[in-house]
Parts: C-alpha cells; sequence; structure tokens
C-alpha cells in the first residue's frame, strides 16, 4: 500500500520540490498551504505521516500539532521549519513531534527520517502484538503463552527460541510450516542449525505447554489448531 503523506509547508518551491521527491520515492501526498488548511486535511483524512511547517499564514505549526496530538497520539510528525534554536527543538519535541528536520535539508535526510520512524512503528506494533488459536494467546511484548483452560488460565515463559518458533506457528493457526521456514525463522543465514534441533525445541514446548500444544502432519511439518486443542 502506498504511503500517504501530508505536507504542511507555505513556501511555493520548497512544497514543490518535496511533493516531487515524496513522488518519486513512491509516497502519496496532499499539500496544505496554511495551518487552517492542514487542520481540514487531518479531519478528512487519515496519513502515514505529517510533515509540518512551523511558520504558517493563519494558524501556525505549533497550533496544528497541539491539535493533532489532543485526538491523535499516533499519526507521526516531523517538523520542517527554519527554527533552529534548542528551544524551538525542545518545544516541537514535548509537543508531540516525533523528528525535527532544519531549513534547508536534502529530502534524502527527510525521507530517512521518514524510514526510521516507520521501522520504529512497525517494532513497537510487532511488540505489542497477541496472537492466539483459541486455547492459546502468545503475548509478543512479554514472551509468555496463556493457557486457557476450564480450571483457569497459566501464563508460560518462554525462551528466544521458543518464541520464535511459536510466534511463527501463531500468526498461521491451522497453516502447517514445514521444517525448512520453521529453521529460517529460528536461524540466522550462517547459523547451521543440529539436525534434531528443531525437534528438541518443539519437545520442550510440548513440555511447557501441552503434549498437544504443537500438531505434527508427518511428511509436512507442524502446525496449531484453531480455535480448538490441537492433537498430533
Amino acid at each position: 500500500m502506498t504511503e500517504k503523506i501530508l505536507l504542511v509547508e507555505d513556501d511555493p518551491m520548497i512544497g514543490e520540490a518535496v511533493v516531487n521527491a515524496l513522488a518519486d520515492a513512491g509516497k502519496a501526498a496532499d499539500w496544505a498551504r496554511s495551518g487552517w488548511e492542514a487542520t481540514g486535511f487531518l479531519s478528512e483524512n487519515k496519513y502515514d505521516a505529517v510533515l509540518l511547517d512551523l511558520g504558517l499564514p493563519g494558524k501556525d505549526g505549533m497550533s496544528v500539532l497541539r491539535e493533532l496530538r489532543a485526538k491523535d497520539s499516533e499519526t507521526p510528525v516531523v517538523i520542517l521549519t527554519a527554527r533552529d534554536g534548542l528551544d524551538d527543538r525542545l518545544a516541537g519535541l514535548d509537543a508531540g513531534a516525533d523528528d525535527y528536520v532544519v531549513k534547508p535539508f536534502h529530502m534524502s535526510e527527510v525521507l530517512a527520517r521518514l524510514r526510521a520512524i516507520e521501522r520504529r512503528r512497525q517494532g513497537a506494533q510487532a511488540a505489542s502484538r497477541v496472537l492466539t488459536n483459541g486455547t492459546m494467546t502468545l503475548n509478543c511484548e512479554t514472551k509468555t503463552v496463556r493457557l486457557h483452560a476450564p480450571e483457569g488460565d497459566k501464563e508460560v515463559a518462554l525462551s528466544k527460541r521458543e518464541f520464535d518458533l511459536m510466534e511463527a506457528l501463531m500468526t498461521r493457526p491451522g497453516a502447517i510450516l514445514s521444517r525448512t521456514t520453521l529453521e529460517e525463522r529460528l536461524y540466522g543465514d550462517g547459523d547451521m542449525p543440529e539436525s534434531n534441533a528443531l525437534e528438541f525445541i518443539i519437545h520442550g514446548l510440548r513440555k511447557k505447554l501441552g503434549a498437544n500444544a504443537i500438531g505434527n502432519v508427518r511428511g509436512l511439518g507442524w502446525m496449531v489448531h484453531k480455535g480448538r486443542a490441537a492433537g498430533r
């Protein structure tokens, strides 16, 4: 999906250059030339990021930022401004900006800042994910599995490789993942597992989670069942 960026900039030369650079980078852009126009765009659209000038006609950028953060704490905002004082930087960041770039700037730097923000956002989303198949729930932040049973829930801590394997299986309950797929998930390039390493990890998980937690389909691979207790 194409990223959609809101540029808030009243200088026509800078605005045109940024919009063209975003298009060259495969990103769609709306261009607001005032603070009031920016407010209108933000009320009607969802953006992957906002590039925000501070010195705007009518309503300044800080007002736009504060209003946005009062309603939306997630949309990344990168301030693009000629205000290079430390107090200005601190005020912008404290008001909720994710980054601060001083004019004149090179678009390669702005694009790099956007990529860095996206990586951080994806990392935070991955860390906060909770995956479930109905009988088990995997918390990707705490690296634990909660087992659901009539007599009560039980939480189990996982090692790194146990978690990596369970994350792969729990991302697609009901799908059979081959040995090759799981080993690629568990081991990096050049880190060759021993012949029975995968079975050893699965054995350990079954001891922790129950003998039926991970099912095996002979000759094809392993799986966790969806919406019911797993079985071999």
